[in-house]
């Protein structure tokens, strides 16, 4: 009989201390989440259900591999999280799957509808891949053998979603019962009739069909390991890479491969998976992440990926002309526009402004004041706004002098040439260990949606 893999997020003990989760000055989200599992749990198995349960004090890391070491191909694990924004009006609830698979999107499609029926009240912020999450991949989706989804239910941050986490958890955890329970049945369905026969599917690298053929997997491509050498990387230092044995081959998981700079896509008609190499990239690889150099978008395509984000960017007149702005200041300092314009998006939650800046501001990189000041940075117009974005950068990114007038108050604070990567900003320029990469995974976004990766 299929099984149920429940986790609640956050809670076990990381790095020698227990893991919250988000904070309120009430409560957790550890908390909130293991009350919301504990009613799930008992409503599953009224209907049923094989019901495994994560246990609370492990680690992210432990939970994987938990569930790995218990699953198989036709069981589904769900963790499920709430969230927490510095603006309160932020809310809803959304549905992470791995990346450049469909059937999973439909599988995210039927947990987040299942939850809305039984609680409209909750806003719904869709299904999302998880190349869309702040870090650009999520572990959970990633790292789980059998079919897997990160769901957030609301975030505690605002007070209409905490209201319903702990009000309306009875109705909540019908909501994700119902969900796990069409998901379940769904993949049950239509696991492979022979246990361990996998599908063969066709593979185009660079445009021509590959002489060997890949597999599916959980609805995610596989490829021989063999095509990793011939796309000159060297997976031997990344085990998160997944790798599976069948029929005497080793094969990788495709989309993986985003990490290194390959571009993973899936034609449904034909059945194939499509890659294209380092070698006919747009971008050039070993410069994609460094803060000095070119852009390699146009105009056009920066607005594109701005609405396509915020439906609403483009209609404030002035913030149309982020794009245009970013694109000759950086020019003019030597900084890549790309990187620049990504960190944008970052720090302005794609122009919604959903942190502590505001549009007023025109403080478009999140740039701090200075003297510990309480007033926020504020910039008189936008290109002047944009130039400081853009000269911050620079004192990180280069020893070079400004070829502009001096904008940016906090320049002559950075030791110059500090941080030539964007990877390197992270404890700098923000306090996140993991800022860096979660401006890369803006860029990476971005560079795929105007097809340069």
């Amino acid at each position: 009989m299929a099984r149920i893999f429940l986790s609640a997020g956050h809670g076990g003990y990381e790095n020698g201390r227990r893991d919250p989760g988000s904070l309120t000055p009430t409560t957790t989200e550890a908390a909130e989440m293991q009350k919301l599992r504990d009613q799930v749990v008992p409503e599953l198995r009224s209907r049923g259900f094989d019901v495994a349960v994560v246990g609370d004090d492990l680690s992210a890391e432990q939970t994987l591999e938990w569930i790995n070491a218990r699953c198989g191909l036709s069981d589904v694990a769900l963790e499920i999280h709430a969230g927490s924004f510095s603006n309160p009006e932020t809310r809803g609830a959304t549905v992470y799957y791995i990346a450049n698979n469909d059937t999973r999107k439909t599988h995210a499609e039927l947990m987040l509808l299942a939850l809305l029926r039984r609680l409209p009240q909750l806003s719904s912020r869709g299904v999302k891949p998880d190349t869309a999450s702040g870090t650009g991949s999520l572990a959970f989706c990633r790292r789980i053998n059998c079919p897997s989804l990160q769901m957030e239910v609301g975030f505690l941050s605002n007070p209409e979603d905490l209201a319903l986490i702990q009000n309306r958890r009875e109705e909540m955890a019908l909501g994700l019962a119902d969900g796990l329970a069409s998901w379940s049945r769904a993949v049950t369905t239509n696991s492979p009739s022979v246990e361990g026969q996998f599908p063969a599917i066709d593979i185009s690298l660079n445009g021509g069909l590959y002489g060997e053929q890949g597999i599916i997997i959980n609805n995610n491509s596989y490829i021989p390991i063999d095509l990793a050498d011939q796309l000159d990387l060297d997976l031997a230092s990344h085990p998160d890479v997944r790798r599976v044995r069948y029929r005497n081959v080793v094969y990788i998981r495709a989309v993986d491969l985003r990490d290194f700079n390959i571009s993973v896509g899936w034609d449904g008609k034909t059945r194939t998976v499509l890659l294209k190499s380092q070698a006919t990239l747009q971008v050039c690889p070993g410069l994609i992440d460094r803060i000095m150099g070119h852009g390699n978008t146009t105009e056009l395509q920066l607005m594109r990926f701005l609405e396509s984000n915020n439906a609403k960017s483009l209609s404030d007149a002035a913030l149309a002309k982020l794009p245009k702005l970013y694109r000759e200041e950086a020019a003019i300092e030597g900084v890549n526009y790309d990187v620049a314009f990504a960190q944008m998006c970052l720090e302005t939650s794609f122009l919604q402004f959903d942190s502590e800046l505001t549009r007023q501001q025109n403080n478009f990189g999140g740039i701090g004041n200075v003297g510990g000041s309480s007033e926020p940075l504020s910039f008189p117009y936008e290109e002047i706004g944009v130039r400081a974005h853009i000269q911050h950068l620079k004192a990180y990114g280069s020893n070079e002098p400004l070829v502009q007038e001096l904008v940016d108050p906090r320049f002559r604070f950075v030791r110059r040439g500090v941080a030539p990567l964007v990877g390197q900003l992270g404890g700098r320029w923000d306090l996140d260990k993991d800022y860096g990469t979660k401006v890369m995974a803006i860029l990476r976004r971005l560079y795929e949606q105007a097809n340069l990766l």
